[in-house]
């Protein structure tokens, strides 16, 4: 049971909360931040979702489906999405790890390019690390969450 002032409170700091986890994400192969703190602050966004609600809110009021009260917590459908967003991290942090060895280079090595004449930002450079922090991102977020969910579901 949470107070009007809670759930408010969480309506009005959630967006910025996530807007500012993709902002460091963005920036993190060029400064401080990237994966992992964009995916801690992801995972306090859901948190702070949790605490004004609650576990089952994302389910029935989110995306309007029945939850099913008598599932264990480790069958429920948002940790096992929790758990697959964690396994994708892992192989998406693999696979950029192992692209350089298909050209040659070593494990992990990164690279970038620059992009010329883009509307508005004129130029843009990509790097491969960005691939590396998304996999660290996605890794963060499902173990993070999964854990929150079942331990609050205790």
């Amino acid at each position: 049971m949470t107070t009007t002032i809670m759930r408010t409170t969480a309506r009005m700091t959630v967006p910025i909360v996530l807007v500012l986890s993709i902002w460091l994400f963005l920036q993190g192969h060029n400064l401080p931040g990237g994966g992992f703190i964009g995916g801690v602050l992801t995972t306090t966004a859901f948190v702070l979702i949790y605490v004004a609600y609650d576990l089952d809110y994302l389910e029935s009021g989110v995306l309007d489906r029945e939850v099913d009260p008598g599932t264990s917590i480790f069958e429920h459908r948002t940790v096992t999405a929790y758990r697959r967003t964690l396994l994708s991290g892992l192989a998406v942090v693999l696979g950029s790890g192992v692209a350089g060895m298909l050209v040659g280079d070593p494990f992990l090595t990164q690279t970038y390019v620059h992009l010329e004449h883009i509307p508005i930002y004129h130029e843009v450079e990509l790097a491969s690390a960005l691939v590396f922090d998304l996999g660290v991102y996605l890794v963060v977020v499902g173990s993070l969450l999964t854990i929150t969910s079942v331990v609050s579901a205790e």
